[in-house]
Parts: structure tokens; sequence; C-alpha cells
């Protein structure tokens, strides 16, 4: 049983590509949102967090110091977050833009059947 003219090589070639950009697509626009929710809307509970050595206690100015470090720490990663999952999407999308249109024009024609007389 030969297989249609549609399934070859080159369209298997094709078709795992469009499949591949997409998931990465996908995966990196969720990156995307995470991120830019978590600059927007950071988690309370991570600040507050500051380093204590054995025996030391930390003045209120040292405390604040760590917390506002802290806080700047989690907004650096979540830009840094935004712009790994925006790169990304640039570069992934259009590769599966150009692949998909490349599917679309090696399909064979699809002629519609002859209306009866």
């Amino acid at each position: 049983m030969a297989l249609p003219e549609r399934f070859n090589l080159r369209s298997l070639y094709l078709y795992l590509v469009c499949l591949i950009t997409l998931v990465v697509s996908i995966f990196a626009a969720v990156q995307f949102v995470r991120s830019t929710v978590s600059l927007l809307y950071p988690d309370p509970g991570y600040h507050g967090y500051y380093y204590e050595a054995p025996g030391d206690e930390l003045t209120e100015e040292e405390q604040q110091r760590q917390e506002e470090l802290a806080r700047d720490s989690q907004q650096r990663q979540s830009v840094l977050d935004m712009v790994g999952g925006a790169t990304t999407l640039l570069i992934a999308g259009p590769l599966y833009v150009y692949h998909w249109r490349r599917v679309q024009a090696e399909l064979p024609s699809r002629v519609a059947p002859a209306a009866p007389a």
C-alpha cells in the first residue's frame, strides 16, 4: 500500500518543525505571561528573607537593605524571564509561520467535484 503523496520525507520534516516550533512558542508565551505577572505582582512571601550570620543581629537598616536587595533581585529575574520568553517567541514564531506556509503551499490542489448537470 503506497502512502499518499502528502506523506513523504519532506512533508514529515515540515510537519515536525511546525509541531516543535508551535510547542516552543506556547511554552515561551506562558513564560512571558508568568514573568509579566511576577513583575507586576511580586510574591509577597519572597520579601523579608535576609541573610543573618550565626550570632549576629541585623540592624533595622541592614534588614531593610537586605529586603530591598531581595526585591531588586526578584524584579531583575522577572525582567530577564520576560526577555527570554519574548526572544524565544520572536525566533520560534516566524519559523513556525514559514514552515506552515510551506506545508500549505505543497498540499495537492483540492479540486471541488463537478456539479451534476
